[in-house]
């Protein structure tokens, strides 16, 4: 027997990270969602699964209008002519209360109850699921208790939309642990809502197949869903596959050799080609980020700007068929310590002091915060997802922002003097 099991496939949710570059895939970034579902439906028929199952998120809220659902009927139509049912869960964001519109799906696709756990057997496989969709978005509450105990004589699979204890970066929906779905009894547990493959395997195979296209630069790495083979002894085989159209990759380049911003973004061009020629052959979204002690520090500093359009001329001699700039982040360090500028009797090692008084001034922050306040307040939400650092200053936490300011700043002071 064979099945796939996918989660968190997030039906025409928006990549966010590429929206202002002057030439993104448009078309590539409305539509990867659904290029990958496609890929997932595909696979599905070409291997000639028994079943797939997606436990949770198979959408990312209520839709805007039908277009949405017509696409997963059509898909799940082609998957009923070639004999393969579907299992779905709904997780907290296609929970029963936050979708406004609804279609009838196709015969072949069995949903799992939102009032209470429910089995659902493939009589002819000896397969039991057992799933218990969310009713509503905050479903704090653990419901592996609530599922029923293992079908005698069947291969039970357990499908759960769950942070299992909590993982930091999701909320700690249906909150589980590894011990209590081992004690359950089940042979498989399908897991969903971490976008993140991972895999346990003792009393019972406990997976996430992690989300099936990354949508922004916190998904990185390949995307997909997995592959479980159940052999006639009952042992278990878990293979992931790969079907995200444009993958999430951060590339991370050394400017410690470089005393210049031009030969830094030489160095950015190489490892970008290396990054091309070593990985499979579909578009990457990248985030490069640069670290090291370098001469080329203080030019770099307050030269994000030019040095992002230095890596987008890099980008366009490789050529950008396949390669689109999510950001430069510059996390470089100067080559003259902080204990050198310390020893120096001038207006540097005055700024020094200055700069680490502010980054402790509770009135100085304070005042910084109120000044940033309404240009946050005017933000939409979505930049706070697709730019980590605004979060981190909607919080208040501007004594980072100083701290992260102030080497580079004294690094350029140090290298203007020269001049």
């Amino acid at each position: 027997m064979r099945f796939i099991h996918a989660a968190d496939v997030h039906l025409d949710s928006p990549l966010h990270g590429l929206s202002a570059y002057p030439d993104a895939p448009t078309e590539l970034l409305r539509n990867a969602t659904r290029r990958a579902f496609e890929a997932l439906v595909e696979h599905a028929i070409e291997e000639k699964v028994d079943f797939l199952v997606i436990a949770g998120d198979l959408y990312d809220g209520g839709w805007r209008d039908h277009n949405t659902g017509i696409f997963f009927c059509k898909q799940m139509g082609l998957l009923k002519k070639a004999g393969i049912p579907a299992f779905v869960l709904f997780g907290n964001h296609d929970a029963e209360s936050e979708m406004t519109k609804k279609l009838q799906m196709p015969d072949n696709v069995r949903l799992f109850d939102t009032r209470k756990p429910q089995t659902h057997l493939i009589g002819d496989l000896n397969v039991a699921l057992h799933g218990h969709s969310y009713k509503d978005k905050a479903t704090f509450d653990n419901l592996v208790p609530g599922y029923p105990s293992p079908v005698p004589g069947c291969f039970n699979i357990g499908v759960l939309h769950t942070a299992l204890g909590g993982y930091a970066a999701h909320q700690n929906y249906a909150p589980c642990s590894i011990d209590e779905l081992h004690a359950k009894g089940y042979d498989y547990w399908a897991l969903g809502h971490v976008h993140d493959y991972a895999i346990w395997q003792d009393k019972s195979t406990i997976v996430f197949p992690g989300n099936l296209q990354g949508r922004n630069i916190r998904e990185q790495g390949p995307k997909g869903a997995v592959m479980v083979t159940v052999a006639e002894d009952g042992s278990i085989d878990v293979e992931p596959f790969h079907v995200d159209v444009l993958r999430w990759q951060t590339v991370a380049v050394d400017a410690a050799p470089c005393a210049t911003l031009a030969e830094v973004a030489q160095a950015i061009g190489r490892a970008l080609e290396a990054m091309l020629e070593s990985g499979p052959q579909k578009p990457h979204a990248v985030r490069v980020s640069i670290t090291g002690k370098s001469a080329a520090h203080g030019e770099l500093f307050g030269s994000e700007a030019q040095l992002r359009e230095e890596v987008l001329a890099q980008i366009a001699s490789i050529g950008n068929e396949r390669l689109w700039l999510e950001k430069v982040s510059v996390k470089t360090a100067p080559v003259t310590g902080h204990d050198d500028i310390e020893k120096r009797m001038d207006a540097i090692a005055d700024m020094q002091q200055l700069l680490e008084e502010a980054s402790a001034d509770p009135d100085f922050l304070q005042q910084l915060q109120a000044e940033f306040a309404p240009f946050l307040a005017k933000l939409p939400h979505e930049l706070f997802t697709a730019v980590p650092d605004l979060q981190s200053l909607k919080d208040g936490k501007f004594d980072a922002l100083v701290q992260d300011v102030s080497p580079g700043l004294l690094a350029h002071l140090a290298e203007g003097e020269k001049a």
